[in-house]
C-alpha cells in the first residue's frame, strides 16, 4: 500500500461521523497494513487466541449484569475479534468478510427448513432434531460417534461433559429421570469410583435437571467466598469445620 493510498483511505475515516462493520473491516486493514500498529500489525491467530476468550468472557458478565450499555461494548470487542482473524486470513488469500457472512447465511437457511422450506417442526424440540439430522449431514458424520467427537476438546470440562451426555442422549443413551442418575451417583461414590468420573455424572445431573453445569459451579464459588468472608470476620478461621465452609447450612 503506498503512502498516498493509506493516507486517502485513513482520511475517509477520519471524516465519518458514525461507521458500520466494513469501516472496522477497513480500520482493522489499516491497523495491520506496513504503515499501520506496529502491535497489531505483528499479531497472529495463535498470539490473539486468549484475546478472544477473554473477550467472549466478558460478554457473558454483561449478560449477568444486564447492562445493555457493557454488554453493546462487549459485543463490540467480540466483533473486533472476529474482524481481525478474518483480515488476518484475507491477507494470506482465503476468505474474507464476505464470505464469512454468505457461509453462515447459507448454513442458517439450511438448517432452518422449517422456516425457508417445506419440512414441520412445531417445538423447539422438533427443530432440534431436524437441526442434529442435517448438522450430521452437511458434515458427513455417519454415526453418533462422530458427533460426539466433534464436540470441541478447548471447551471448559464441565461444558464438554454436559455436550457429550446431551449427545448420547439423542442417540438414545441416557437415564430414564434424574432420580436413577443420581442413585448411580451414590452407588459409584460409595465403591470409592474415581472423582473424575463422579464429577462428569455429577455435570449431567444438572444437565438432566435443565441446568448448566459452569453457571451451577460459578454460583458455588460465589457462595464459598462470601461462607469464607463470614467466617473470617467472625473471628472463627482457626476453629471452623470444613463442613461449614463447603456447604450451605441447612434453614
Amino acid at each position: 500500500m503506498s503512502e498516498l493510498d493509506f493516507d486517502n483511505r485513513a482520511r475517509k475515516l477520519l471524516e465519518k461521523e458514525s461507521y458500520n462493520v466494513y469501516d472496522l473491516a477497513e480500520l482493522v486493514s489499516l491497523l495491520r497494513c506496513e504503515r499501520g500498529c506496529p502491535w497489531d500489525k505483528v499479531q497472529t491467530h495463535a498470539s490473539i487466541r486468549r484475546d478472544f476468550l477473554e473477550e467472549t468472557y466478558e460478554v457473558l458478565e454483561a449478560i449477568d449484569a444486564d447492562s445493555p450499555d457493557m454488554l453493546r461494548e462487549e459485543l463490540g470487542d467480540v466483533l473486533l475479534q472476529v474482524v481481525f482473524h478474518t483480515d488476518i486470513e484475507k491477507d494470506a488469500g482465503h476468505f474474507d468478510l464476505d464470505t464469512v457472512a454468505d457461509e453462515v447465511c447459507k448454513k442458517l437457511i439450511l438448517r432452518h427448513p422449517h422456516v425457508f422450506g417445506e419440512v414441520k417442526a412445531d417445538t423447539p424440540e422438533q427443530v432440534l432434531k431436524n437441526w442434529d439430522a442435517i448438522k450430521m449431514d452437511e458434515k458427513h458424520q455417519e454415526n453418533y460417534t462422530e458427533t460426539l467427537k466433534s464436540v470441541p476438546k478447548v471447551f471448559p470440562s464441565a461444558m464438554r461433559a454436559q455436550k457429550l451426555g446431551k449427545r448420547a442422549g439423542r442417540a438414545g443413551i441416557d437415564f430414564a429421570d434424574i432420580s436413577v442418575a443420581e442413585k448411580l451417583l451414590a452407588e459409584r461414590a460409595a465403591a470409592g469410583a474415581d472423582t473424575s468420573e463422579l464429577m462428569f455424572l455429577c455435570a449431567n445431573i444438572i444437565r438432566m435437571k435443565g441446568g448448566d453445569a459452569e453457571e451451577e459451579l460459578e454460583r458455588q464459588c460465589e457462595a464459598f467466598i462470601e461462607r469464607f468472608g463470614k467466617i473470617e470476620n467472625s473471628g472463627k478461621l482457626a476453629v471452623t469445620e470444613p463442613s461449614e465452609l463447603y456447604f450451605k447450612k441447612e434453614d
